[in-house]
C-alpha cells in the first residue's frame, strides 16, 4: 500500500494538480498566455472596464496575432493547429484576466475563422484566414438579432438573388467586435435556407453602431449591425454553409473556450479572495482564521478545482473526437454557473474594497452575467441536458 503520509501538501493554486497531467507543449502555452496577460493585459484592463472599451483594438489584435491564440486550434492557413486542451488553456488564462479579452479572441477564432475555415472556399480561406491569423484583419460573427436570440432559426435578416448576387437586409445584434471588425459573417435566410455570408464592413449599405451604457463585459466593444440593400457577389457566399447547423456548429467552438474560460475567472477571484484574506486584518488577526471566511475560501476551492477538471476532461474528449455538444453543454452549464458563485463569494471576502476596481472580483462578478447569457444562455443549456438524458425536447 501506498504510504500517504509520503505525498506533499497540495497545492492551493491547483488543489486537485489539474494542471500536472499537462504535456510539456501545454504547460509552455499556458506559460506563455498566462505570463501576456500579466505584462501587457492585467495592467491595463480596470482601466478599459472603467472607461466601457479597449482603447487600441487594432494594436491588441496585432499582438494577439503575435502571441498566436487567433484560430490557433485551426490547421494550415498560418494558424498553429494547437490541441483543443492548448486551446482551452489559453482561453482560460485570458479570462483570468478579463472576460471581454477572451471574448475577443473566442469570435475572432471560433467563430469567424472557423466559419471560413469549416464553409469556405479554398480562395476565401486564402485570402482572409492568414491575415486573421496575424491579427491584421478583424472578423465578427453575426447571427444573434434584437429579437432573436435563444431562437435563431427564427432571424428576420434575409439574403435574395439579385442577377449574379446577392442583397442582404437586416439587423444583428450584441456582436462583439462589430464596429471594429473588417469582414462580418452575416447569417441570413435565403430561399433554401439559412446561408453564411462574407461581408466586408466597407460595403455600402452596411453599418455597425457601437453599444454604450454596458454594465458587463465592458472592456470589449459590442455593437449593432444594420445591412439595409447590402449587395455582394456570388463570391461571398460561404459554399459549405447550409442550414442552422452550420452557424450553431460555429458556436459550440466557442461555447468550448468558455468551458475553459470560466475556470479562468472562478481562478482569479478565488486568488484574489485568498490573497485578501491572508493580509487583511480584522480583531488582531488575518480574517484567513475565521470560521466563516475559511468555509467561503473551502467552497470557493471546490469549485475552481471542479470547473478545471471538468474543463480539462471535456478537452481530451475534444482531442479524442469524442466530444459530443452536450458535453460542451455540461461544460458551459457547470463552470459557469461554479465561477459565478466562486466572483460572489470571493466579493464577499473582501468586503467594501471588493466593489471598487482596485481588485478584479466585482469585475469578473459582473462579467460572468453576460457569460451565462452568450452563446446560449443557462436555462438553454439546461434544457439540453434534460434533453440529452430523456430523449425528450422541451424547445418546443
Amino acid at each position: 500500500m501506498t504510504d500517504q503520509r509520503k505525498a506533499s501538501p497540495p497545492d492551493p493554486d491547483d488543489f486537485l494538480a489539474v494542471d500536472g497531467s499537462l504535456s510539456g507543449e501545454e504547460r509552455d502555452i499556458r506559460d506563455t498566455v498566462r505570463g501576456f496577460g500579466s505584462r501587457e493585459l492585467l495592467p491595463h484592463v480596470a482601466q478599459w472596464f472603467d472607461a466601457g472599451t479597449i482603447p487600441e483594438p487594432r494594436a491588441l489584435a496585432k499582438s494577439l496575432g503575435e502571441l498566436g491564440v487567433f484560430g490557433m486550434h485551426l490547421h494550415g492557413y498560418g494558424c498553429a493547429g494547437a490541441s483543443a486542451v492548448a486551446y482551452g488553456l489559453a482561453c482560460r488564462e485570458l479570462e483570468a484576466v478579463d472576460s471581454g479579452l477572451r471574448s475577443f479572441v473566442s469570435v475572432q477564432g471560433s467563430l469567424a475563422m472557423t466559419a471560413i475555415h469549416k464553409f469556405g472556399s479554398e480562395e476565401q480561406k486564402e485570402t482572409w484566414l492568414p491575415r486573421m491569423a496575424a491579427g491584421d484583419v478583424i472578423g465578427c460573427f453575426g447571427l444573434t438579432e434584437p429579437d432573436s436570440g435563444s431562437d435563431p432559426g427564427s432571424m428576420r435578416t434575409s439574403a435574395r438573388r439579385d442577377g449574379d448576387g446577392w442583397v442582404l437586409n437586416g439587423t444583428k445584434m450584441w456582436i462583439t467586435n462589430g464596429s471594429i471588425a473588417d469582414v462580418a459573417i452575416v447569417w441570413a435566410g435565403t430561399e433554401d435556407g439559412i446561408r453564411g455570408f462574407l461581408v466586408p464592413t466597407d460595403t455600402p449599405g452596411f453599418t455597425a453602431n457601437t453599444v454604450h451604457r454596458k454594465l458587463s463585459l465592458r472592456a470589449s466593444i459590442t455593437s449593432e449591425l444594420v445591412l439595409e440593400d447590402v449587395r455582394l457577389p456570388e463570391e461571398a457566399l460561404l459554399p459549405g454553409a447550409s442550414g442552422l447547423g452550420a452557424p450553431l456548429s460555429c458556436l459550440n467552438e466557442a461555447r468550448y473556450g468558455i468551458v475553459w474560460g470560466a475556470a479562468g475567472a472562478a481562478r482569479a477571484c478565488y486568488r484574489a479572495a485568498l490573497d485578501y484574506a491572508t493580509t487583511r486584518e480584522q480583531f488582531g488577526g488575518p480574517i484567513a482564521g475565521f470560521q466563516l471566511t475559511q468555509r467561503k475560501l473551502a467552497d470557493m476551492l471546490v469549485d475552481v478545482n471542479q470547473a478545471g477538471l471538468t474543463a480539462l476532461q471535456i478537452g481530451r474528449l475534444k482531442d479524442q473526437g469524442a466530444c459530443h455538444h452536450n458535453h460542451v453543454s455540461f461544460g458551459k452549464f457547470s463552470c459557469v454557473a461554479a465561477a459565478q458563485r466562486v466572483a460572489r463569494l470571493a466579493r464577499s471576502v473582501h468586503g467594501a474594497n471588493g466593489i471598487t476596481l482596485e481588485y478584479p472580483v466585482m469585475r469578473h462578478m459582473a462579467n460572468l452575467e453576460t457569460v451565462a447569457t452568450y452563446e446560449g444562455t443557462e436555462e438553454i443549456h439546461a434544457l439540453s441536458l434534460g434533453q440529452a438524458v430523456t430523449g425528450v425536447s422541451a424547445f418546443r
